[in-house]
């Protein structure tokens, strides 16, 4: 998937991003709209610590992803994880013409790369609602393992 790529969130991708999350197969999993933009509009201030992209396949943006360490979240839903080394990450295909066909995987693996750049980063965990299968089957396809005991997918650095 060499056409995929991630670059940075500007503001100019706000009302691209408010138009996805309006979207009716997105809100059933990024419930409120709002909040996602209040965060992205405060990525410089207090929601400093979350990294922003847009994704972009054959150069048009064609989804929205972010990561973050968990440290930073004020969550409570790593169970026995450490806190400390972990990161978390979201992500999503705002084209409707681009679901099922590998893009979310890919965003996935190009994030997780990002994310293990950090210094601190040990492991990545996330937790999509288990009926949101396209989701739990991107992570399973991207290296990451179904952790029982916490009810989330894990990814270890390598």
């Amino acid at each position: 998937m060499e056409q995929l790529k991630l670059r940075r969130f500007t503001d100019e991708d706000i009302p691209l991003l408010s138009v996805w999350l309006n979207k009716e197969y997105i809100l059933k999993w990024y419930e409120d709209p709002d909040a996602w933009l209040t965060e992205i509009k405060g990525r410089t201030g207090e929601f400093s610590f979350i990294t922003h992209f847009i994704a972009l396949y054959e150069g048009k943006p064609v989804g929205f992803c972010q990561y973050y360490p968990c440290a930073n979240a004020g969550e409570e839903w790593y169970g026995d994880i450490p806190v400390e080394g972990s990161y978390s990450l979201d992500y999503l295909i705002g084209k409707e013409e681009y679901l099922g066909k590998g893009l979310g995987k890919g965003i996935i693996q190009l994030l997780a790369g990002k994310v293990f750049q950090q210094v601190d980063a040990e492991r990545i965990i996330v937790q999509p609602e288990a009926e949101n299968g396209a989701s739990c089957g991107a992570l399973l396809a991207s290296g990451f393992c179904f952790d029982e005991r916490n009810q989330l997918y894990c990814r270890n650095k390598e």
